[in-house]
């Protein structure tokens, strides 16, 4: 089954890295283009900027703080009044933290959880009904890596991503043959804001070996959408590292994230 990737898109998380490359991509094939994000004013440039390559387009902007499912879901509520109906809903929204737990901020955690699991489902959650209905949508999930493998120093950001990919194979399981396409983009390290966001303590940057630029990202994602995949792995390199760990018995795993862990609070000392 090819998705139907057209008609009304909603991107959340569309202010900045893969979720504004999301839009540039699908501004060339959406009817109607829903922006979602907490800054207004980069949703509203990167409004001018789809409306200036293609005038034809109607982009509506959606400031939202998705830190909560009734604010989801008022906004899908907001949008279908709107627009009569959601096509295809790219959920990208999401934050991230890096750090021990025991000194992680709990009101970034607090917000982290809203974002990435109330606010993520309740999206999914408030447009599936209409799409059973119709028998058509599509919807991609995006998750990371560290959604399919555990990795210390990030304890409740990757309990958030394996919330999603287990959410996003069981949705899928449960709308098979209706002409619902559910697919889970994982990335491996991006270049974006997330390292920023996420404060990371360590001063240690990504080997640009292994890193992929946020538009080949979001093209990956969506021809995956559009072919149905249950789940999408952009960049060769991420894509052998997630792999290799998803093989790797549990006990060895367990060793290496050991070590991985102790090597991690030691740069921590030395960065403090």
């Amino acid at each position: 089954m090819r998705a139907p990737i057209e008609g009304i898109v909603i991107v959340t998380g569309a202010s900045s890295g893969i979720g504004a490359e999301f839009a540039r991509q699908l501004a060339a094939r959406a009817e109607v283009l829903i922006l979602v994000a907490r800054r207004k004013e980069r949703l509203d440039a990167l409004a001018d900027e789809l409306r200036e390559v293609r005038p034809s387009l109607t982009v509506a902007v959606c400031p939202c703080d998705l830190t909560d499912g009734e604010r989801a879901r008022n906004l899908v509520s907001e949008v279908v009044t709107r627009f009569g109906r959601i096509d295809v809903l790219i959920n990208n929204a999401g934050m991230g933290d890096i750090g021990p737990l025991e000194t992680a901020d709990p009101g970034k955690v607090d917000r982290m959880l809203g974002v990435n699991v109330l606010g993520f489902t309740a999206m999914a959650r408030a447009v599936v009904p209409a799409m059973v209905a119709r028998k058509r949508g599509a919807i991609l999930n995006v998750s990371s890596g560290f959604g399919l493998v555990p990795m210390p120093m990030f304890a409740a950001y990757v309990a958030t991503k394996h919330y999603v990919d287990g959410f996003t194979e069981s949705l899928r399981a449960e709308v098979a043959g209706l002409g619902i396409s559910v697919t889970q983009l994982c990335p491996g390290p991006v270049a974006t804001e997330f390292e920023a966001v996420a404060e990371n303590p360590f001063g240690l940057s990504t080997p640009a070996f292994v890193e992929i630029d946020a538009a080949r990202c979001a093209r990956v994602g969506i021809r995956g959408l559009e072919r149905s995949k249950p789940l999408v792995i952009p960049g060769a390199m991420a894509w052998l590292m997630i792999n290799l760990g998803r093989v790797t018995p549990r006990p060895v795993l367990r060793l290496f994230n050991r070590l991985t862990a102790r090597t991690m609070r030691k740069q921590l000392g030395r960065a403090g």
